[in-house]
């Protein structure tokens, strides 16, 4: 059996690259686990008994991700999923976020009546962005920052804090970090961006 974290831990359990569910660790018995059912699970692309997850969870310092085979789907209450582990936990990241998901078209802007800054997204995460931009802007550490992007689960726009600027290694122009907290909607939609690429990254060097 898996090493598994405290009774209550936020979970998110991943079925394909398009689908991740936001859901919590209920209880253990075995060699199998329960987690409470994700409420956005309906329409043809939800996960189905036999088929294959993958559970994610945060540790301080690293998120951990568990391959799991879906064994039962409750109909009535407590509303849960039972899990069979299959394979071992594997640290996925050494940061509070999983990032990445760079490539879509960014616009940065300070105030409304201001021409907005275009530029490309390097990578995202649930706590900022990196981007880069052609030219240098007149912009510095701290300054307040909105940014607009359509990333492939949706589109995201959030207000925060320019955190760095600095010119870009390995390719000309400026390299711009804007942290922020998004709300819970936000943050799934960037969540699951950055779960699909990664999946689809994991699978690309397997290949």
């Amino acid at each position: 059996m898996a090493e598994l974290p405290r009774l209550g831990t936020p979970m998110f359990l991943v079925h394909t690259e398009e689908t991740n569910y936001r859901s919590r660790l209920e209880a253990v018995e075995g060699d199998m686990l329960s987690v409470a059912a994700p409420l956005e699970t309906e329409g043809p692309e939800a996960p189905r008994p036999g088929q294959t997850v993958e559970i994610f969870w945060a540790q301080p310092r690293a998120r951990v991700i568990l391959p799991c085979k879906l064994v039962e789907i409750t109909d009535s209450a407590p509303y849960r999923w039972t899990l069979k582990p299959i394979g071992l936990p594997q640290p996925s990241n050494r940061r509070e976020f999983v990032r990445g998901g760079g490539g879509p078209a960014v616009q940065l802007g300070a105030e409304p009546e201001e021409a907005p800054l275009h530029g490309r997204l390097l990578d995202i995460s649930e706590g900022g962005l990196r981007c880069l931009l052609l030219h240098k802007p007149a912009l510095k550490v701290g300054d307040p920052m909105s940014a607009a992007l359509r990333l492939e689960t949706g589109d995201v726009e959030v207000t925060g804090t320019v955190h760095t600027v600095r010119e870009a290694y390995g390719e000309p122009g400026y390299e711009i970090i804007l942290i922020f907290r998004p709300d819970e909607s936000t943050a799934r939609l960037i969540r699951q961006h950055v779960f699909s690429w990664e999946i689809a990254e994991r699978r690309r060097e397997e290949d």
